[in-house]
């Protein structure tokens, strides 16, 4: 038992730097269950580990960005009217929680559809790996591109409900196709708009919590609530370890970009990419 859950530890760590970092934490996590599977739980039950878990690291998201995120204020002069229901919402955050939302429907709407599909087509090393490298290019292109240029967009305010549908539509590629990363094609996504890499990362920190909510959700209801003890602590722990994890991974990326751009993420994701389709289509 003691092992399991050093193997949640394990997955936990994993989840929580890679699901901030733009190098797919689906690719990261089918890599590490290659050599560490759970051995006495339900056989469904890794497929809603891996994305439960999420929840720790949304929950780093909401700790560090509260006081952006939260949409409720006691200040009058940051409110929509001065009597009534609106007069507690800070009219700028609740603005940023409708782009969010704007964002989020592409996503929402095929995952409610097609996910089971989808996941049964895509899901498997192979594609993964495809997908890692051929992001791992975008990356080097658009940086490239990128390079010199002056942003268009340098505080999150200023994207406008256009610039998140259009965010939104990249975010929607790394839900059809896993190993693509969430974080990644969102930050390309805005980039290529004319949004600042601090921008970029932040926007997708905040889109993250609506999103992983809703696929934890979404997981856990195609499960049902049959899950064992060991299944719950394993969650838990999970969870916990990638909370911690992504508080510092956050506060890494965010201190990161100030200086860097995001080609190391995709020559990296190059490399891995190939090592896994060397290893799952060649020595496996």
């Amino acid at each position: 038992m003691v092992l399991e859950f050093f193997k949640a530890i394990i997955f936990g760590i994993v989840e929580g730097i890679t699901e901030w970092l733009p190098v797919s934490s689906t690719g990261h996590l089918i890599l590490v269950e290659e050599f560490i599977k759970f051995t006495k739980v339900s056989d469904n039950f890794f497929s809603v580990f891996e994305v439960v878990i999420q929840l720790g690291a949304i929950l780093a998201v909401v700790l560090i960005y509260f006081k952006d995120i939260w949409p409720f204020t006691n200040k009058p002069e940051k409110t929509f009217t001065k009597k009534g229901l609106l007069s507690h919402l800070d009219k700028n955050i609740t603005n940023l929680w409708g782009k969010i939302l704007v964002a989020c429907v592409p996503a929402a709407i095929i995952g409610l559809l097609f996910d089971d599909k989808f996941e049964a087509l895509f899901y498997n090393p192979t594609c993964v790996s495809i997908a890692l490298i051929v992001f791992g290019i975008a990356f080097i292109v658009v940086e490239n591109w990128h390079k010199g240029r002056k942003s268009r967009i340098n505080s999150v305010p200023a994207i406008t409900y256009k610039d998140a549908i259009i965010i939104g539509v990249f975010q929607l590629i790394a839900a059809i196709f896993p190993g693509v990363s969430r974080s990644g094609a969102t930050i390309i996504g805005a980039l290529l708009i004319g949004v600042s890499r601090k921008v970029s990362a932040e926007f997708t920190f905040y889109l993250a919590v609506p999103v992983m909510f809703g696929a934890s959700l979404l997981k856990i209801v195609k499960y049902g609530l049959n899950f064992t003890g060991t299944e719950i602590a394993l969650l838990i722990l999970g969870m916990i370890t990638a909370f911690i994890v992504s508080l510092w991974i956050i506060k890494f990326l965010m201190n990161y970009i100030k200086k860097h751009d995001f080609k190391v993420f995709g020559w990296y994701r190059i490399i891995l990419g190939a090592l896994l389709l060397f290893y799952f289509c060649i020595i496996r």
